[in-house]
């Protein structure tokens, strides 16, 4: 047999977050540029050298980036914006940054920022998207009539220089062009008629030129990743590949098509018919595919399969993975390559940093390193020649499966019986949305365009040190507590001062929306390192769900009480909903996700029933996440949405009819899914619009959404600071297709990324517009 194994991308924020330290110092001035690309070297560097000792037959170059791949590509393909007004003297990095932060991250740069930088179409930031089903956002391309392709950036081709310096064999990685077209949207004046997928003509050339230079370079194999082949395509789409492969084929260079995410179904025959030399397949998300691609793709070419789980740390089973692959060798007459499911991105780094934690636990878990050293295993072990070190290595795997389908602490019979215990009517609220808003109006005594914020404030310095320091056991409990309430006082304050209507406590004591639920959740466990990157600088430590959930005490009530207790305004209670909470954990492998769905909504409905009995009147539980749930196959829609929207009602409707249920949903297309949205029947939805220049509500006014909206009037993923004038624009087109009386006004998210000063001038300026709009 020969065996090769591969990956399709690897973790580029280093093993302690080097990457997010030196973006974070750059952008406050105090790392240059250089020190900068230092810093990535050294990770490519290190991370190269971990692919060739887990024995891959070659080294992945083209998954760095130092913000997203995305926008890697734009820069790569030459199609950055016009509207930037980039000149030739500003670097190619600076540009980079500006794409994924805004016009006015010069500001950031110098520690501080002082309004001079208005929110106009020219400056603000590319909208962000979730990459397909996962919580990794991407920068989206704008394209139009004018757009034009080139290649204009050696960065991709001076990595493959690196890695070959090193002494390594190198395989590119690129996202293809037809996937690349599709991530992007329309960018056109005057409403023009104008579809992306008109471009690709113009765009084959520069990826042949992209092709031959790698081929000139010495580079064997291109990946080339085209996931869009596991979404339901129009015609033009599908039709579009054949011709685009054959182009790309007469270059000469190996291309191996990357497929992952989803199953090929009607793309199937297409896919293996493709002229390249290769197929990767996903394994884990389209296992009953396996047996027709290898039936359908030719013998000549290398057939990859996607084993071992990209998207989640469940250690593998190894002999259930050697029962797929080895009739699958066969039929490939010993020929096959073996890799993870999609790029390792979406996994924490190394189980090596995780010394405290349960040992049982721990050994069920597998991160990228140890996904890299399965790979081997499995390699070993299907080639016939296994050392001692491999069978030893097997057992320890055998234990470990074992031990978890065993385990009594994965399975509480209390939570299975109030599952069967639920009423059929635990999802209804006592009254429909009229009344309810009637009730809700008289007790609030809001204004119109009432203002609030989506719940965080900035997590400073003194509060991340003080929790950081409670964490090592240096600081006692009774005094993180003290310092935490001083800093929700001081978060209180500064609302009361700035005018807003409804208050929240900031958040200061939580790491993270869903982390610090997942702390306090039964069935439920936190990594201390298990860090993945969720846009740019910004990483995320997902909880990991082993067993059945429930809520053991109260999580959230005494700090909402205590902020509260300093204003006479209406306090939000802030939870983040049940299927965020799934979708942003790694989950359990061994029951359907709707279930430990329902678990989590359980316990988030005990949680707003203590609050509700606390007094509390506004409770937002936050459900960003519900939109990238969605199965990539529209025919799989309507049983997501059926159990997930249930899953809030569940959680939300114990709530009596004077308490006003806000939620929040962030950087997705809702368009689709509105009247799912609408059947949630939150009170009141804030919504991320303003990188988008509130298109999205087109939608919500066309479907005449019955609640209450707060669309957001600015971007607070950009050191910018919008204009009172902009955010009245913005809510001027909002009031043309939402009913005034049910528009809310806030940001688009929260604020713990930014600093205070940056976040007082922002909110300053909305609470001006929410004035002036009702001087209107």
């Amino acid at each position: 047999m020969t065996i090769r194994t591969h990956i399709l991308g690897f973790p580029r924020i280093g093993a302690a977050r080097e990457l997010k330290s030196a973006l974070e110092s750059h952008w406050r001035g105090d790392v240059s540029e250089a020190a900068l690309e230092a810093v990535g070297q050294q990770l490519r560097a290190r991370h190269w050298a971990q692919q060739r000792d887990a024995g891959l037959a070659c080294v992945t170059v083209g998954d760095f980036a130092f913000y997203d791949q995305v926008a890697s590509h734009i820069q790569l393909l030459g199609c950055e914006p016009a509207r930037f007004g980039f000149d030739a003297a500003q670097s190619p990095l600076s540009r980079y940054f500006t794409m994924a932060r805004g016009a006015g991250s010069d500001a950031d740069h110098a520690g501080c920022c002082h309004g001079r930088h208005a929110h106009d179409a020219s400056g603000h930031a590319l909208e962000m998207s979730k990459w397909f089903d996962t919580n990794y956002h991407y920068l989206v391309p704008e394209f139009s009539p004018l757009t034009r392709f080139s290649l204009a950036c050696e960065r991709l081709f001076d990595e493959v220089a690196e890695a070959q310096a090193l002494g390594h064999e190198v395989k590119a990685a690129l996202i293809g062009p037809l996937t690349f077209l599709w991530l992007g949207k329309e960018k056109t004046a005057g409403g023009s008629e104008f579809h992306r997928l008109a471009l690709l003509e113009q765009l084959l050339p520069v990826y042949g030129a992209l092709l031959d230079r790698l081929k000139r370079q010495g580079v064997a194999w291109v990946q080339l990743d085209e996931p869009i082949l596991g979404l339901d395509l129009p015609n033009a789409w599908r039709s579009a590949f054949e011709s685009t492969y054959w182009q790309l084929n007469q270059v000469g260079i190996n291309i191996l098509l990357a497929t992952y995410f989803s199953p090929l179904e009607e793309n199937l025959s297409l896919t293996c018919r493709l002229p390249v030399a290769g197929l990767h397949v996903d394994g884990i998300r389209a296992p009953h595919e396996l047996i027709s691609v290898t039936d359908w793709l030719p013998a000549h070419k290398v057939l990859s399969i996607g084993i071992v789980d990209g998207r989640n740390i469940w250690r593998t089973d190894l002999d259930a993975a050697l029962a797929v692959l080895r009739p699958l060798a066969a039929r490939r007459n010993g020929q096959l390559w073996l890799a993870p499911s999609c790029s390792l991105l979406h996994v924490p780094f190394s189980l090596e940093a995780e010394t405290d934690l349960d040992g049982d636990i721990k050994s069920w878990l597998a991160f990228a390193t140890e996904k890299l050293a399965e790979l081997a295993l499995l390699k070993d072990v299907l080639a016939g020649h296994p050392d001692d070190a491999a069978l030893a290595a097997l057992a320890v795997s055998r234990r470990a499966i074992a031990g978890r389908r065993a385990s009594p602490r994965v399975h509480r019979a209390p939570v299975a019986q109030r599952l069967q215990a639920l009423s059929p009517t635990a999802d209804r609220r006592d009254s429909g949305f009229p009344l309810r808003q009637a009730v809700q109006h008289a007790r609030l005594q809001l204004p119109h365009f009432p203002t609030t914020t989506i719940g965080s404030f900035p997590q400073t310095p003194a509060i991340r040190a003080a929790r950081a320091s409670h964490h090592r056991g240096d600081l006692p409990a009774a005094e993180y507590q003290r310092q935490m309430r001083a800093e929700i006082a001081h978060a209180v304050e500064r609302q009361e001062a700035l005018g807003l209507d409804v208050l929240v406590h900031g958040e200061a004591e939580r790491n993270d929306m869903v982390e610090y639920f997942g702390e306090q959740l039964d069935g439920c466990v936190s990594t201390r390192h298990g860090w993945v990157q969720s846009y740019g600088s910004r990483c995320v430590k997902p909880p990991v769900i082993y067993g059945d959930v429930q809520r053991p005490a109260a999580m959230t009530v005494a700090w909402t009480v205590h902020a509260q207790s300093l204003t006479h305004k209406p306090m939000k209670g802030m939870l983040t909903g049940p299927v965020t909470i799934l979708q942003w954990s790694f989950v359990r492998d061994d029951q359907p996700r709707a279930t430990t769905a329902l678990q989590i909504a359980l316990a988030i409905r005990d949680e707003v029933q203590d609050l509700e009995t606390a007094g509390i009147g506004i409770i937002q539980i936050d459900e960003p996440a519900i939109r990238e749930g969605l199965p990539l196959r529209r025919g799989q829609w309507d049983a997501y949405l059926a159990w997930a929207t249930r899953a809030f009602r569940i959680a939300a409707s114990v709530a009596q009819d004077a308490t006003q249920i806000h939620t929040h949903m962030c950087y997705a297309e809702f368009n689709d899914i509105l009247p799912q949205i609408a059947a949630m029947d939150a009170d009141v939805i804030t919504l991320e619009t303003s990188r988008s220049d509130m298109q999205l509500l087109a939608g919500f006014g066309a479907f005449q959404y019955p609640n209450e909206i707060g669309p957001g009037v600015y971007d607070i993923h950009s050191p910018r600071i919008p204009a009172t004038a902009d955010m009245v624009k913005l809510l001027q087109k909002a009031s043309t297709v939402i009913p005034p009386a049910n528009l809310w006004v806030n940001p688009d998210c929260g604020l713990k990324t930014r600093g205070w000063a940056e976040t007082e001038a922002a909110l300053r300026n909305m609470v001006e517009a929410a004035r002036q709009m009702r001087a209107a």
